[in-house]
């Protein structure tokens, strides 16, 4: 197949164009659809999770926060102030010695954290904090 050197620009523009618009993925979703995606419709219980991090971030931009769910197969995290709420997920397998994670993440402002834990029973519980943020980290 020969190409005509138009018809190479009008393939490399529509590559550009395809790649500047944003996919379902990109766009950022609400505290609520992640937390219904994840949890596939089912309620949160309480209790068997542990979330940790500090009452306040005096900078936003590094804010340290640990989760433990001792028989957890998938952990999230959630910042529902932020302009993309989802943290992070971690997933464990039949290996991981210890259902722990440590992180720092970034806060906008004052917002919940929110740790979403799938158990292996296929329970779901759930652990919320507020950290206070006096500096943003997303450009606030």
């Amino acid at each position: 197949m020969i190409l005509s050197r138009r018809e190479a620009l009008w393939i490399g523009f529509g590559g550009l164009a395809a790649a500047a618009l944003p996919g379902k993925a990109v766009m950022a979703s609400t505290v609520d659809e992640l937390t219904a995606a994840f949890t596939g419709g089912a309620a949160a219980g309480e209790g068997g999770i542990t979330l940790t991090a500090p009452e306040i971030a005096e900078n936003g931009n590094t804010v340290p926060i640990e989760v433990s769910a001792p028989g957890a197969v998938s952990v999230m995290l959630l910042a529902a102030g932020n302009p993309e709420p989802a943290v992070a997920t971690f997933n464990f397998g039949p290996a991981a010695a210890d259902q722990r994670a440590a992180t720092r993440i970034r806060l906008a402002q004052t917002q919940d954290v929110i740790a979403l834990a799938k158990m292996g029973d296929g329970s779901i519980v759930k652990a919320q904090t507020t950290v206070k943020v006096t500096i943003g980290g997303c450009g606030g």
